[in-house]
């Protein structure tokens, strides 16, 4: 089972949905979500903190996951966490690839990259900074912004980005009321800058 981890043909499938893209620039898309346990970055507000501890999570086959994904109507398959770089994405990605899917992925950027993907976006955390080799070639910069610090943070890890990559602003859920306001003023002012919103939470879509 060790080689079979190691080589990405299973991985700790935390839950696999089909949904609502409910964030940055696929907001509104359908796609099937693939989350994959384990994340040592430590976001306080994290909101899926039963990620965190990949032996929590069974050990499934890849191709067991295709297999689910193949009977819903999805062009696009989102691969996120936890975070999904702690793992080899190389045969995942071909799996998905091999039958015509989109494959999307969503990361921290503290692994080195892995698999062959058609959109990344990187959503950099402070609590453990990125390695700063994904900024170059993600299609999405995603900033959570809980305090008025954070952009500040967000215009450090914008220096990294292609002049492609879409940025979002996008307020930690709990303290959305009062960063909103601030988020609204700074993309005014900033325009190369959007709004990212919950939107999946505020339409109680899982």
């Amino acid at each position: 089972m060790d080689l079979e981890l190691e080589n990405g043909i299973i991985l700790p499938l935390m839950e696999e949905f089909y949904s609502i893209q409910g964030e940055g620039y696929y907001t509104g898309n359908s796609a099937y979500f693939l989350r994959i346990g384990g994340c040592d970055v430590g976001c306080h507000w994290c909101d899926v903190k039963e990620s965190w501890d990949s032996k929590s999570h069974p050990p499934t086959k890849v191709l067991d996951m295709i297999l689910n994904i193949l009977n819903f109507p999805t062009e696009t398959v989102v691969v996120t966490g936890g975070e999904p770089l702690m793992w080899n994405m190389n045969f995942l990605t071909k799996s998905l690839k091999e039958k015509g899917l989109r494959t999307h992925l969503e990361t921290s950027g503290s692994y080195n990259l892995s698999g062959e993907w058609d959109w990344i976006c990187l959503s950099p955390k402070k609590f453990q900074k990125p390695l700063n080799t994904i900024n170059p070639i993600a299609d999405e910069l995603k900033i959570i912004v809980q305090n008025k610090s954070d952009f500040k943070w967000a215009e450090q890890q914008r220096d990294g980005v292609s002049e492609k990559c879409k940025l979002y602003l996008q307020p930690e859920w709990s303290n959305k009321e009062k960063m909103i306001p601030l988020i609204i003023d700074y993309v005014m002012d900033n325009p190369e800058w959007q709004i990212s919103l919950q939107t999946h939470k505020y339409l109680h879509i899982p």
